[in-house]
């Protein structure tokens, strides 16, 4: 039995058996430090949550639209219990009609900021933004009667415009409809609590501007507007034509919603982007009708030239509003960075395994399991430090700081493991060349598989072309025959 012990601890195949098993259980500390990544990753989040329910959260911007609240006034047959006609009663109801701009037009810059919660930060903007645009002229005939011979009687118009959270308005926003200024007020009034509008602003249209209205002319109008946002902000394109310019100096933008940006110029100064959205290719005006009436009944929604009723919106299955949509990303998110490098950390530990035992049996040295150990612990410990330092520093300092960290404690130790400091030398330089190869996977993220593949590939080659003559069989009964211990060979 002491002989097979004997003889399985000078096998090369139980060794390299060994190896395998020692990186296995080197996943573990590797699974920790992922799972570590991912709990900061969620605390980043849950400050943006925090941030947002405090301060302002993302903004989704829809309007301004015209509101014409009326009455429908008609008479209603009395009948008695047999079912016969004694007489009418006056019945009526309140609706609203809703007009959708002609044109709308969004100039406006994204000033960026960022702010903290801990040691978190979160992009912020302000968005400085005049909306420019017009209604077509008013037509009574428009708005459908839902009861036969009724009247209906027109209330005074005004504007609607809605933004996802209100406290993000900065300062009071401005108006003006044909060269009248109107002021905004609190809610939208005679709208369900539930409508999408019903918690937004209104302001009522008077003077010049209402009596433009009422002769049935086309009303221009030009809005100022101030909002703060957290990273994120959405326009609702609900005019026939809706076309936006949003320029910031921030350099990673990030575009999406239904519609992308027809032109945009992303610099290290910043982006310019613009977008023209018709009404025939997006639902967001049919989307805006559901919400307006909540569910508390039909509202009688109409566009520049058409008129429909309106079902509640629980009844109707449209999906979530169609927007355009940009955010200021963040440049390098250091915990998808860290995640996306823990990834590779397997790879690492077996790659550098690998060099400690082709130097074990080519230099003729034997390096105890402990030593391995040691070694692919301190690999795995470089993605934690990297983890750590990222959160201070910027993602490639704490890169560098890492990895040179962990090839200068690899150096050394493998001078007096090896025997030698050029041998700890060139095994550090060995280390470094893959955690150059890796910075460069992580860089160059839409060539990671390529790039990663070739590595593999390449370390694969090298191995096999260097070892192509070797006669493992006389090596491994060389080893068995004639160990020679890392002391040993400093002597010599």
């Amino acid at each position: 039995m002491l002989q097979l012990l004997k003889a399985l601890q000078s096998s090369m195949l139980a060794k390299v058996a060994g190896l395998f098993f020692l990186l296995l259980l080197l996943c573990i500390p590797l699974g920790e430090i992922d799972s570590i990544n991912r709990a900061r990753g969620e605390s980043q989040r849950e400050a943006a949550s925090e941030l947002a329910a405090t301060y302002a959260g993302r903004q989704t911007m829809v309007g301004p639209l015209l509101l014409v609240p009326y009455v429908e006034k008609w008479m209603e047959p009395l009948r008695n219990a047999q079912g016969k006609v004694i007489g009418q009663e006056p019945r009526s109801k309140e609706m609203a009609h809703v007009v959708f701009p002609d044109k709308l037009h969004v100039e406006g810059s994204m000033a960026p900021q960022e702010r903290y919660r801990g040691i978190f930060r979160i992009p912020f903007y302000t968005l400085d933004a005049t909306l420019t645009g017009g209604f077509a002229a008013f037509d009574p005939k428009a708005v459908s009667h839902s009861e036969a011979d009724s009247k209906i009687e027109f209330k005074a118009p005004l504007i609607a415009f809605n933004v996802s959270d209100l406290r993000g308005l900065d300062g009071s926003p401005t108006i003006a409809m044909d060269g009248e200024a109107l002021r905004f007020k609190q809610r939208v009034p005679g709208l369900a609590d539930d409508a999408s509008f019903a918690n937004g602003i209104h302001a009522p249209v008077t003077g010049a501007a209402l009596a433009a209205w009422q002769a049935g002319k086309p009303v221009p109008f030009e809005m100022k507007l101030g909002l703060v946002g957290q990273d994120t902000l959405a326009i609702a394109p609900i005019a026939e034509e809706t076309t936006a310019h949003l320029r910031s100096p921030w350099a990673h933008p990030s575009f999406g919603g239904r519609f992308l940006a027809a032109e945009r110029s992303v610099t290290p100064q910043g982006f310019d982007a613009h977008w023209r959205v018709s009404s025939l290719v997006t639902s967001a005006r049919e989307q805006v009708r559901a919400g307006l009436s909540g569910r508390g009944g039909p509202a009688d929604v109409a566009g520049s030239a058409e008129a429909a009723t309106v079902a509640p919106a629980t009844h109707r299955n449209m999906g979530p509003l169609q927007t355009f949509d940009v955010s200021l990303a963040q440049p390098i998110n250091v915990y998808s960075m860290s995640t996306r490098a823990g990834k590779y950390g397997a790879l690492f530990i077996g790659l550098v395994l690998m060099a400690a035992f082709m130097f074990e049996l080519f230099r003729k040295l034997r390096l105890h399991p402990i030593q391995y150990g040691l070694v692919g612990l301190s690999i795995a410990l470089f993605f934690l430090l990297l983890l750590a330092l990222s959160e201070k520093f910027a993602f490639w300092m704490a890169y560098t700081g890492a990895a040179s960290a962990s090839v200068a404690l690899l150096a050394v130790y493998f001078s007096a493991v090896l025997g030698g400091w050029r041998r700890g030398l060139s095994f550090g330089a060995f280390v470094a060349l893959l955690y150059g190869a890796l910075y460069g996977l992580l860089a160059s993220e839409s060539n990671a598989l390529l790039l990663g593949a070739l590595l593999i590939f390449g370390m694969l080659a090298t191995l096999m072309l260097v070892t192509r003559k070797v006669d493992w069989y006389a090596l491994s009964r060389r080893t068995e025959t004639t160990p020679v211990t890392a002391p040993e060979a400093q002597a010599a």
